[in-house]
Protein backbone atom coordinates (compact mmCIF):
# COMPACT_ATOMS: atom_id res chain seq x y z
CA UNK A 1 0.00 0.00 0.00
CA UNK A 2 0.98 3.64 -1.09
CA UNK A 3 2.09 5.77 1.96
CA UNK A 4 0.03 8.58 2.42
CA UNK A 5 0.54 11.52 0.46
CA UNK A 6 2.74 9.69 -2.08
CA UNK A 7 0.94 10.15 -4.96
CA UNK A 8 1.59 14.10 -4.32
CA UNK A 9 5.10 14.09 -5.68
CA UNK A 10 4.40 13.62 -9.28
CA UNK A 11 1.55 15.83 -9.15
CA UNK A 12 3.41 18.29 -7.47
CA UNK A 13 5.95 18.01 -10.43
CA UNK A 14 3.37 18.34 -12.61
CA UNK A 15 2.28 21.52 -11.16
CA UNK A 16 5.65 22.84 -11.30
CA UNK A 17 5.95 22.25 -14.96
CA UNK A 18 2.80 23.84 -15.89
CA UNK A 19 4.55 27.02 -14.16
CA UNK A 20 7.46 27.12 -15.59
CA UNK A 21 6.03 26.08 -18.83
CA UNK A 22 3.60 28.78 -18.31
CA UNK A 23 6.36 31.55 -17.29
CA UNK A 24 8.24 30.67 -20.56
CA UNK A 25 5.13 30.99 -22.26
CA UNK A 26 4.04 34.59 -21.23
CA UNK A 27 7.51 35.31 -21.74
CA UNK A 28 7.94 34.65 -25.48
CA UNK A 29 4.10 36.41 -25.50
CA UNK A 30 5.93 39.74 -24.67
CA UNK A 31 9.02 39.86 -26.35
CA UNK A 32 6.66 38.37 -29.20
CA UNK A 33 4.96 41.50 -29.29
CA UNK A 34 7.89 44.19 -28.36
CA UNK A 35 9.69 42.30 -31.50
CA UNK A 36 6.45 43.92 -33.99
CA UNK A 37 7.32 47.16 -32.88
CA UNK A 38 10.68 47.15 -34.56
CA UNK A 39 10.56 44.40 -37.31
CA UNK A 40 9.55 47.75 -39.92
CA UNK A 41 12.85 49.59 -38.21
CA UNK A 42 14.97 48.49 -40.74
CA UNK A 43 12.45 48.41 -43.50
CA UNK A 44 11.71 52.34 -42.96
CA UNK A 45 13.86 53.98 -45.07
CA UNK A 46 13.08 51.15 -48.11
CA UNK A 47 9.39 52.41 -47.37
CA UNK A 48 10.46 55.77 -47.79
CA UNK A 49 12.12 54.96 -51.22
CA UNK A 50 9.21 53.08 -52.52
CA UNK A 51 6.82 55.62 -51.35
CA UNK A 52 8.30 58.64 -51.35
CA UNK A 53 7.71 60.27 -48.37
CA UNK A 54 9.45 62.67 -46.24
CA UNK A 55 11.31 62.18 -43.04
CA UNK A 56 8.51 64.12 -41.06
CA UNK A 57 6.23 61.52 -42.51
CA UNK A 58 8.46 58.33 -41.71
CA UNK A 59 8.33 60.38 -37.56
CA UNK A 60 4.95 60.22 -37.82
CA UNK A 61 4.38 56.37 -39.02
CA UNK A 62 6.83 55.27 -36.24
CA UNK A 63 5.18 57.89 -33.55
CA UNK A 64 1.46 57.00 -34.39
CA UNK A 65 2.24 53.76 -32.47
CA UNK A 66 1.89 55.35 -29.13
CA UNK A 67 -1.85 56.24 -29.98
CA UNK A 68 -1.92 52.75 -29.35
CA UNK A 69 -0.14 52.40 -26.38
CA UNK A 70 -2.13 55.45 -24.93
CA UNK A 71 -5.11 54.13 -25.39
CA UNK A 72 -4.38 50.31 -24.66
CA UNK A 73 -3.22 52.03 -21.19
CA UNK A 74 -6.30 54.34 -20.71
CA UNK A 75 -9.07 51.78 -21.81
CA UNK A 76 -8.07 48.56 -21.58
CA UNK A 77 -5.51 48.46 -18.82
CA UNK A 78 -7.64 46.57 -16.20
CA UNK A 79 -9.10 44.24 -18.80
CA UNK A 80 -6.96 41.10 -18.00
CA UNK A 81 -8.19 41.44 -13.85
CA UNK A 82 -11.69 41.35 -15.45
CA UNK A 83 -11.60 38.79 -17.62
CA UNK A 84 -8.71 36.64 -16.78
CA UNK A 85 -4.76 36.87 -18.02
CA UNK A 86 -5.11 34.43 -20.93
CA UNK A 87 -8.36 35.55 -23.16
CA UNK A 88 -6.76 39.03 -22.93
CA UNK A 89 -2.75 37.43 -24.15
CA UNK A 90 -4.81 35.62 -26.65
CA UNK A 91 -6.68 39.44 -27.79
CA UNK A 92 -3.29 41.11 -27.54
CA UNK A 93 -1.68 38.42 -30.18
CA UNK A 94 -4.77 38.67 -32.24
CA UNK A 95 -4.82 42.23 -32.68
CA UNK A 96 -0.78 42.02 -33.45
CA UNK A 97 -1.61 39.10 -36.36
CA UNK A 98 -3.59 41.67 -37.91
CA UNK A 99 -1.05 44.16 -37.42
CA UNK A 100 1.37 42.32 -39.06
CA UNK A 101 -1.24 41.30 -42.12
CA UNK A 102 -1.69 44.91 -43.09
CA UNK A 103 2.23 45.57 -42.90
CA UNK A 104 2.42 42.94 -45.32
CA UNK A 105 -0.08 43.63 -47.70
CA UNK A 106 0.97 47.92 -47.38
CA UNK A 107 0.37 49.92 -50.29
CA UNK A 108 0.43 53.58 -48.41
CA UNK A 109 1.33 55.34 -46.46
CA UNK A 110 -1.99 55.42 -44.82
CA UNK A 111 -1.66 51.58 -44.32
CA UNK A 112 0.96 51.86 -42.45
CA UNK A 113 -0.35 54.39 -39.97
CA UNK A 114 -2.57 51.76 -39.36
CA UNK A 115 -0.64 48.76 -38.86
CA UNK A 116 1.71 50.43 -36.42
CA UNK A 117 -1.54 51.99 -34.72
CA UNK A 118 -2.38 48.07 -33.86
CA UNK A 119 1.31 47.48 -33.14
CA UNK A 120 0.92 49.67 -30.27
CA UNK A 121 -2.25 48.65 -28.98
CA UNK A 122 -1.65 44.76 -28.77
CA UNK A 123 1.87 45.91 -27.21
CA UNK A 124 0.02 47.85 -24.67
CA UNK A 125 -2.54 45.14 -23.67
CA UNK A 126 0.12 42.46 -23.55
CA UNK A 127 3.01 44.23 -22.23
CA UNK A 128 0.93 44.61 -18.75
CA UNK A 129 -1.06 41.59 -18.97
CA UNK A 130 2.09 39.43 -18.98
CA UNK A 131 3.76 41.75 -16.47
CA UNK A 132 0.92 40.72 -13.75
CA UNK A 133 0.96 37.14 -14.97
CA UNK A 134 4.71 36.72 -14.38
CA UNK A 135 4.36 38.29 -10.93
CA UNK A 136 1.23 35.95 -9.94
CA UNK A 137 3.05 32.76 -11.47
CA UNK A 138 6.55 34.21 -9.23
CA UNK A 139 4.20 34.97 -6.52
CA UNK A 140 6.26 35.32 -3.38
CA UNK A 141 9.69 33.83 -4.59
CA UNK A 142 10.95 37.07 -5.89
CA UNK A 143 8.81 39.55 -6.64
CA UNK A 144 11.72 41.74 -8.59
CA UNK A 145 12.55 38.76 -10.77
CA UNK A 146 9.14 39.08 -12.47
CA UNK A 147 9.77 42.32 -13.52
CA UNK A 148 13.09 41.56 -14.62
CA UNK A 149 12.11 38.71 -16.67
CA UNK A 150 9.57 41.09 -18.37
CA UNK A 151 11.96 43.48 -19.19
CA UNK A 152 14.14 41.02 -20.61
CA UNK A 153 11.91 40.02 -22.56
CA UNK A 154 10.29 42.92 -23.49
CA UNK A 155 14.08 44.01 -24.93
CA UNK A 156 15.29 41.20 -26.06
CA UNK A 157 12.22 41.01 -28.43
CA UNK A 158 12.65 44.62 -29.61
CA UNK A 159 16.35 44.07 -30.56
CA UNK A 160 15.79 40.71 -31.82
CA UNK A 161 12.94 42.09 -33.86
CA UNK A 162 14.95 44.50 -35.75
CA UNK A 163 18.08 42.29 -36.62
CA UNK A 164 16.05 39.57 -37.51
CA UNK A 165 13.73 41.37 -40.38
CA UNK A 166 17.14 43.86 -41.20
CA UNK A 167 18.74 40.03 -42.12
CA UNK A 168 16.13 39.37 -43.85
CA UNK A 169 15.89 42.43 -45.72
CA UNK A 170 19.20 42.45 -46.65
CA UNK A 171 19.73 38.74 -47.61
CA UNK A 172 16.72 37.48 -48.86
CA UNK A 173 13.93 38.48 -51.57
CA UNK A 174 10.83 40.42 -50.90
CA UNK A 175 12.87 43.01 -48.37
CA UNK A 176 8.86 44.47 -47.40
CA UNK A 177 7.30 41.07 -47.47
CA UNK A 178 9.43 38.13 -45.66
CA UNK A 179 10.03 39.63 -42.11
CA UNK A 180 6.59 40.09 -41.82
CA UNK A 181 5.68 36.43 -43.29
CA UNK A 182 8.01 35.34 -40.35
CA UNK A 183 6.99 37.05 -37.51
CA UNK A 184 3.27 36.05 -38.59
CA UNK A 185 5.01 32.41 -37.86
CA UNK A 186 6.02 33.48 -34.64
CA UNK A 187 2.64 34.78 -33.07
CA UNK A 188 1.22 31.89 -34.32
CA UNK A 189 3.18 29.81 -32.36
CA UNK A 190 2.88 31.94 -29.40
CA UNK A 191 -0.80 31.80 -29.62
CA UNK A 192 -0.26 27.98 -29.73
CA UNK A 193 1.99 28.31 -26.53
CA UNK A 194 -0.71 30.04 -24.76
CA UNK A 195 -3.67 28.16 -25.74
CA UNK A 196 -2.29 25.74 -23.14
CA UNK A 197 -0.80 28.19 -20.77
CA UNK A 198 -1.99 28.40 -17.18
CA UNK A 199 -4.34 30.87 -16.17
CA UNK A 200 -4.26 32.80 -12.49
CA UNK A 201 -7.33 35.03 -12.73
CA UNK A 202 -9.93 32.52 -13.54
CA UNK A 203 -13.34 34.44 -14.71
CA UNK A 204 -16.27 33.48 -16.21
CA UNK A 205 -16.56 34.54 -19.92
CA UNK A 206 -19.66 36.82 -19.11
CA UNK A 207 -16.97 38.68 -17.60
CA UNK A 208 -16.77 40.20 -20.89
CA UNK A 209 -20.10 41.85 -20.48
CA UNK A 210 -19.14 43.69 -17.58
CA UNK A 211 -15.67 44.97 -18.45
CA UNK A 212 -15.04 48.76 -17.52
CA UNK A 213 -13.11 50.79 -20.08
CA UNK A 214 -13.21 54.15 -17.78
CA UNK A 215 -9.73 55.42 -18.40
CA UNK A 216 -7.74 55.87 -15.37
CA UNK A 217 -4.55 57.62 -14.52
CA UNK A 218 -3.35 60.50 -12.30
CA UNK A 219 -0.98 61.50 -9.70
CA UNK A 220 -2.01 62.78 -6.39
CA UNK A 221 -0.77 66.42 -5.27
CA UNK A 222 1.20 64.84 -2.20
CA UNK A 223 3.59 63.36 -4.29
CA UNK A 224 3.81 65.10 -7.71
CA UNK A 225 7.24 66.56 -6.73
CA UNK A 226 9.07 63.56 -5.97
CA UNK A 227 7.27 62.35 -9.55
CA UNK A 228 9.01 64.40 -12.24
CA UNK A 229 12.56 62.86 -11.47
CA UNK A 230 11.28 59.11 -12.63
CA UNK A 231 8.50 60.85 -15.16
CA UNK A 232 11.47 62.78 -16.92
CA UNK A 233 14.05 60.22 -16.54
CA UNK A 234 11.55 57.55 -18.43
CA UNK A 235 10.79 60.30 -20.73
CA UNK A 236 14.57 60.65 -21.37
CA UNK A 237 15.03 56.81 -21.53
CA UNK A 238 12.67 56.35 -23.76
CA UNK A 239 13.37 58.83 -26.13
CA UNK A 240 16.41 57.40 -26.69
CA UNK A 241 15.54 54.49 -27.33
CA UNK A 242 12.81 55.69 -29.91
CA UNK A 243 15.82 57.59 -31.47
CA UNK A 244 17.43 54.14 -32.52
CA UNK A 245 13.72 52.25 -33.23
CA UNK A 246 13.05 55.48 -35.85
CA UNK A 247 15.98 57.39 -37.00
CA UNK A 248 18.96 55.92 -37.12
CA UNK A 249 18.79 53.86 -40.17
CA UNK A 250 18.14 57.18 -41.45
CA UNK A 251 21.51 58.43 -39.33
CA UNK A 252 23.95 55.57 -40.94
CA UNK A 253 22.47 55.68 -44.67
CA UNK A 254 22.69 59.86 -44.52
CA UNK A 255 25.32 60.69 -42.11
CA UNK A 256 27.63 57.60 -41.41
CA UNK A 257 26.81 56.45 -45.24
CA UNK A 258 26.30 52.08 -43.84
CA UNK A 259 23.35 51.50 -46.40
CA UNK A 260 23.08 47.69 -44.88
CA UNK A 261 19.50 47.06 -43.62
CA UNK A 262 21.29 44.21 -41.41
CA UNK A 263 23.76 46.52 -39.60
CA UNK A 264 21.07 48.91 -39.32
CA UNK A 265 19.12 45.78 -36.94
CA UNK A 266 22.08 45.22 -35.34
CA UNK A 267 22.73 48.69 -34.04
CA UNK A 268 19.56 48.64 -32.95
CA UNK A 269 20.46 44.91 -30.98
CA UNK A 270 22.69 46.50 -29.74
CA UNK A 271 21.31 48.77 -27.85
CA UNK A 272 18.17 46.71 -26.32
CA UNK A 273 21.07 44.12 -25.37
CA UNK A 274 22.15 47.01 -23.48
CA UNK A 275 19.64 47.81 -21.57
CA UNK A 276 18.42 44.05 -21.27
CA UNK A 277 21.98 43.34 -19.21
CA UNK A 278 22.03 46.24 -17.29
CA UNK A 279 18.89 45.76 -16.19
CA UNK A 280 19.61 42.11 -15.43
CA UNK A 281 23.09 42.87 -13.31
CA UNK A 282 22.35 46.17 -11.52
CA UNK A 283 19.71 44.52 -9.27
CA UNK A 284 21.53 44.93 -5.93
CA UNK A 285 21.72 48.87 -6.99
CA UNK A 286 18.78 50.89 -5.40
CA UNK A 287 15.99 52.12 -8.17
CA UNK A 288 16.89 56.14 -6.84
CA UNK A 289 20.77 55.41 -7.45
CA UNK A 290 19.98 53.56 -10.74
CA UNK A 291 18.02 56.65 -12.22
CA UNK A 292 20.26 58.92 -10.83
CA UNK A 293 23.10 57.34 -12.65
CA UNK A 294 21.40 57.18 -15.98
CA UNK A 295 20.20 60.69 -15.54
CA UNK A 296 24.20 61.30 -15.47
CA UNK A 297 24.95 58.84 -18.15
CA UNK A 298 22.44 60.87 -20.90
CA UNK A 299 24.73 63.91 -21.28
CA UNK A 300 27.94 61.74 -22.28
CA UNK A 301 25.57 59.24 -24.50
CA UNK A 302 23.72 62.19 -26.02
CA UNK A 303 27.43 63.96 -26.82
CA UNK A 304 28.30 60.88 -28.42
CA UNK A 305 25.62 60.07 -30.34
CA UNK A 306 25.88 63.94 -31.93
CA UNK A 307 29.75 63.26 -32.23
CA UNK A 308 29.20 60.06 -34.43
CA UNK A 309 27.21 62.08 -36.75
CA UNK A 310 28.91 64.95 -37.20
CA UNK A 311 32.43 62.84 -37.27
CA UNK A 312 30.53 60.32 -39.34
CA UNK A 313 31.75 57.65 -37.61
CA UNK A 314 30.34 54.09 -37.16
CA UNK A 315 32.92 53.16 -34.61
CA UNK A 316 31.74 56.27 -31.97
CA UNK A 317 28.45 55.31 -33.39
CA UNK A 318 28.64 52.20 -31.50
CA UNK A 319 29.82 53.61 -28.95
CA UNK A 320 27.36 55.99 -28.65
CA UNK A 321 24.87 52.88 -28.53
CA UNK A 322 26.07 51.00 -25.78
CA UNK A 323 26.30 53.90 -23.82
CA UNK A 324 22.61 55.18 -24.56
CA UNK A 325 21.54 51.71 -23.46
CA UNK A 326 23.14 51.06 -19.72
CA UNK A 327 21.89 54.88 -19.39
CA UNK A 328 17.82 54.01 -20.83
CA UNK A 329 18.50 50.44 -18.99
CA UNK A 330 19.34 52.28 -15.48
CA UNK A 331 16.44 54.75 -16.35
CA UNK A 332 13.29 52.88 -16.84
CA UNK A 333 14.66 49.90 -14.25
CA UNK A 334 14.97 52.90 -11.44
CA UNK A 335 12.49 55.08 -12.80
CA UNK A 336 9.63 52.53 -12.53
CA UNK A 337 10.88 51.36 -8.81
CA UNK A 338 10.64 54.91 -7.76
CA UNK A 339 7.66 55.45 -9.29
CA UNK A 340 6.02 52.41 -7.50
CA UNK A 341 8.02 53.21 -3.86
CA UNK A 342 6.10 56.85 -4.19
CA UNK A 343 2.64 55.71 -5.23
CA UNK A 344 -0.35 55.43 -2.64
CA UNK A 345 -1.07 51.86 -2.40
CA UNK A 346 -4.83 52.81 -2.96
CA UNK A 347 -3.48 54.88 -6.45
CA UNK A 348 -0.74 52.79 -7.34
CA UNK A 349 -2.57 51.57 -10.80
CA UNK A 350 -3.54 55.60 -11.53
CA UNK A 351 0.19 56.73 -10.54
CA UNK A 352 1.88 53.82 -12.37
CA UNK A 353 -0.70 54.60 -15.52
CA UNK A 354 0.55 58.26 -15.61
CA UNK A 355 4.46 57.66 -15.01
CA UNK A 356 4.07 55.30 -18.35
CA UNK A 357 2.11 58.02 -20.25
CA UNK A 358 5.33 59.99 -19.61
CA UNK A 359 7.19 57.09 -20.92
CA UNK A 360 5.48 56.62 -24.28
CA UNK A 361 5.04 60.46 -24.51
CA UNK A 362 9.09 60.36 -24.37
CA UNK A 363 9.09 57.68 -27.49
CA UNK A 364 7.20 60.02 -29.79
CA UNK A 365 7.38 63.56 -29.62
CA UNK A 366 11.35 64.09 -29.45
CA UNK A 367 11.46 61.92 -33.06
CA UNK A 368 8.59 63.98 -33.89
CA UNK A 369 10.63 66.91 -33.74
CA UNK A 370 13.39 65.49 -35.06
CA UNK A 371 11.82 64.95 -38.06
CA UNK A 372 10.23 68.39 -38.40
CA UNK A 373 13.51 70.13 -37.84
CA UNK A 374 15.15 67.39 -40.62
CA UNK A 375 12.98 69.54 -43.16
CA UNK A 376 14.05 72.75 -41.80
CA UNK A 377 17.86 72.53 -40.71
CA UNK A 378 19.88 68.96 -41.23
CA UNK A 379 19.32 66.36 -39.95
CA UNK A 380 22.81 66.44 -37.66
CA UNK A 381 21.63 69.79 -36.35
CA UNK A 382 18.17 68.49 -35.72
CA UNK A 383 19.88 65.61 -33.45
CA UNK A 384 21.66 68.25 -31.81
CA UNK A 385 18.91 70.32 -30.64
CA UNK A 386 17.32 66.56 -29.86
CA UNK A 387 20.33 66.21 -27.53
CA UNK A 388 20.52 69.35 -25.83
CA UNK A 389 16.91 69.41 -25.08
CA UNK A 390 16.62 66.00 -23.30
CA UNK A 391 20.46 67.05 -21.79
CA UNK A 392 17.79 70.02 -20.20
CA UNK A 393 15.49 67.37 -19.14
CA UNK A 394 18.33 65.36 -17.52
CA UNK A 395 19.76 67.87 -15.47
CA UNK A 396 16.22 68.81 -14.29
CA UNK A 397 15.11 65.47 -13.27
CA UNK A 398 18.60 65.29 -11.21
CA UNK A 399 17.64 68.55 -9.97
CA UNK A 400 14.38 67.16 -8.28
CA UNK A 401 15.55 63.85 -7.80
CA UNK A 402 18.39 65.18 -5.24
CA UNK A 403 15.23 67.59 -3.59
CA UNK A 404 12.91 64.95 -2.90
CA UNK A 405 14.22 61.64 -2.28
CA UNK A 406 12.09 58.77 -2.15
CA UNK A 407 10.69 57.76 1.08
Amino acid sequence: MARAGSTSVPSIAKSEFGRTATIIAVGCMIGALFAGSTVATPLYIIYKQQLGFSQITLTLIYAVYVLGNLTALLIFGRMSDQVGRRRTAVIAIGIAIVGALVFLFAHGVASLYVARVLSGLAIGIGAGTGTAWLAELIAERDRSRATVIATIANFAGLGLGALVAGLLAEYVALPLRTPFIVYLAVLVVVATLLAFARETVDRPLAAFARLSIRPRAGVPSSIRPRFVAPAVTGFGAMALVAFFAALAPSVLAGELHVTSHAVAGAIFLELASAVALVIALTRPVSSRAAMLWSLGLMLPSLVLLVTAQFAESLGVMIAATATCGVAAGLGYRGSLQVVNQIAPNDRRAEVVSAYFICCFLGNALPVIGIGVLSTLISSTVASLVFATTIAVFAIVAVAFGLKYQAD
